[in-house]
């Protein structure tokens, strides 16, 4: 299993960020799809957890088939999916848990994510207190200004060395904007990638840190570049945009049948916590 924190700081507060990342999905998702590929929602509802209280949780289909690179596409269905759950408990989330993100074909592949979000510039030190970690793990600083994203997905619009808000004033972001910048928060996210098949395990682990990487730094530019689009938006004005751009997405995708089985299972236990 290869684990691995990262850390990635934004000019916003963390009650900005709520808004902003659950509009910022959205977007993306839609942006991202066309028939038969994409985030495909099935479920998006409230949810109440006797240790976190009152959350959302949020069940998803991702089509990946096309995406994968050709040595993934080699030993995979030519059609299929992979189901994501998360529970959101803002300003913790659980997300991928690794008995619910699960292919039949490939049993012994599993990804968890625990997220937490904090107004400081990612200077918090053991903030997940892991009982799941067995000694150290390593450590990353994401800098959505200055580290580099593939080449097919840069935009200079999303860009925060040039991006400026016209409605918060914040941006263009410069060299150490981390140690000046006012507010700042960070997402603190633990990911665990596990794949237990010999003479596979290493490339297949690190192949997965390299995508959620990248991932992670593309959502948190978009959600920085995209700021004067939510900015000022309600919780309950978001939930709509959400859920009309989800039935959008849904409608963009298609009905696809899968051509593997996903392992579905109930709700992580409250030990996650």
């Amino acid at each position: 299993m290869l684990v691995k924190e990262y850390r990635i700081c934004m000019p916003l507060t963390t009650e900005e960020y709520r808004v902003g990342q659950l509009y910022t999905i959205s977007k993306h998702s839609h942006q991202e799809s066309e028939k038969g590929e994409g985030v495909e929602v099935v479920k998006n509802e409230p949810h109440e957890d006797p240790v976190h209280g009152p959350g959302q949780f949020t069940e998803k289909r991702v089509h990946l088939s096309s995406k994968l690179p050709s040595w993934a596409r080699a030993v995979t269905p030519r059609i299929f999916y992979i189901t994501e759950k998360a529970w959101n408990y803002y300003p913790y989330t659980i997300t991928a848990d690794s008995r619910s993100l699960q292919c039949s074909f490939l049993p012994k592949f599993s990804i968890y994510i625990e997220t937490k979000y904090e107004d400081n510039c990612g200077d918090s030190e053991n903030i997940f207190h892991s009982d799941k970690i067995l000694g150290d793990h390593e450590v990353s600083f994401l800098d959505i200004a200055f580290d580099e994203i593939p080449e097919r997905y840069y935009r200079s619009l999303e860009d925060p060395r040039f991006f400026s808000s016209a409605k918060t004033g914040r941006g263009p972001l410069r060299e150490g904007w981390r140690q000046h910048t006012k507010p700042i928060m960070c997402s603190y996210k633990l990911v665990s990638v596990k794949f237990e098949v010999w003479g596979l395990q290493t490339r297949v682990e690190q192949f997965v840190h390299k995508v959620i990487r990248d991932i992670l730094l593309i959502g948190h530019r978009q959600a920085f570049a995209w700021v004067d689009e939510w900015c000022g938006m309600t919780m309950e004005e978001v939930r709509r945009y959400e859920q009309e751009t989800q039935e959008a997405t849904n409608e963009l995708i298609g009905l696809v049948a899968p051509a593997i089985s996903v392992s579905e299972v109930g709700q992580p236990a409250a030990t996650h916590s």
